[in-house]
């Protein structure tokens, strides 16, 4: 059975969406997604606007020509991206939280060096890439398996021995220059 919603066309030109096609699908569902977002998964506005955003960047990427239920597939792809982003959030967070434990311990003087150095360290953490930095998060200060790793991200295990090695790799770089 055909589903009512599905009066987009969905034509694809080579590996693009075309656009038109696109287009009819972003004004046929984008405000119900928004407000599916916001009654379902009780976020703000501007939360489910980015996550509205992020969800039309992922499918220009994907063909749309098997989709028959356009809004089941729409609200799958945006619960997944809210999933993610929760799952990022608590991450800082609870790496943060850790940080600032530390920090409220008393400092031996001797140990001077060693904290700034742990600081210097911490801030190369910090700023690697997102995707390179949860990875090591996960893998150094949770003491998570490579495998459990890649099945909480969704991504392969030689995905994440990549990104913890370029993570060793970029930190490293950044303590010696």
């Amino acid at each position: 059975m055909a589903d009512p919603n599905a009066d987009a066309p969905n034509e694809m030109v080579g590996d693009a969406l075309d656009a038109p096609a696109l287009e009819t699908w972003h004004s046929s569902h984008s405000t119900w997604l928004h407000g599916f977002l916001v009654r379902t998964l009780r976020i703000q506005a501007a939360e489910a606007d980015d996550i509205v955003q992020d969800t039309w960047l992922r499918i220009i990427r994907t063909s749309l020509n098997d989709v028959e239920h356009p809004r089941a597939f729409l609200s799958r792809v945006a619960v997944n991206l809210f999933r993610d982003r929760r799952r990022r959030e608590h991450m800082r967070s609870s790496h943060l939280r850790l940080v600032f434990d530390s920090r409220r311990e008393s400092i031996d003087p001797s140990a001077m060096a060693e904290q700034e150095g742990n600081l210097e360290l911490e801030r190369a953490i910090l700023d690697l890439p997102e995707s390179i930095r949860d990875v090591f998060i996960l893998s150094r200060f949770r003491s998570m398996t490579n495998r459990d790793i890649a099945a909480q991200l969704g991504i392969s295990v030689k995905t994440v021995e990549w990104r913890i090695g370029r993570a060793i790799e970029l930190c490293a770089h950044r303590l010696r220059g």
